[in-house]
């Protein structure tokens, strides 16, 4: 799969979004319903030279948020101890780790990171916004805590109802 480069605006956009320039943006790996970037793919390592393993980057203000509840619940050890009591969770985890590590690679081979997703796969939760940046670019059904993160942020987030819009 060739991702298409972003646009001027998109990068601007996700520099708003970010409150920072943007780094190593490849594309825009999902948009919310008003067309806006949600996730941006990143290279796997930056123009500095620095690795860099969070493929998915989740840049959507609103959804930031909506992560970062969820976070401040304890949903990260919760579902940690989740995976170390259900082996069928577990397997789907790693594949979802399998499957991020795999589109990385096929975008470029850096030694440093070679075996290194994000969020905390495949053993545990980390990072909420990692996973739901995965769900959202790669489709449900990959990563099964970020599908689950996903459903209980709609009560205050989904994206195709997202209204986030540039200041």
């Amino acid at each position: 799969m060739i991702a298409p480069q972003p646009s001027q605006l998109d990068l601007e956009t996700v520099t708003q979004q970010l409150g920072r320039p943007v780094r190593g943006v490849r594309s825009i790996a999902a948009r919310c319903g008003t067309g806006h970037p949600s996730v941006v793919e990143t290279e796997p390592r930056l123009p500095d030279g620095t690795p860099f393993p969070t493929l998915y980057y989740l840049t959507c203000p609103r959804a930031v948020a909506a992560a970062s509840t969820l976070e401040s619940l304890g949903l990260m050890r919760e579902w940690t101890d989740e995976l170390a009591a259900d082996a069928e969770l577990a397997a789907a985890y790693r594949s979802a780790h399998e499957s991020y590590l795999a589109r990385r690679e096929a975008i470029g081979h850096v030694e440093e990171i070679a075996a290194v997703t994000a969020g905390g796969m495949p053993d545990r939760v980390k990072c909420l916004h990692v996973l739901v940046a995965h769900s959202l670019a790669a489709g449900p059904g990959v990563n099964p805590l970020g599908d689950r993160a996903l459903e209980l942020m709609a009560p205050s987030w989904r994206p195709t109802a997202c209204d986030w819009r540039p200041a």
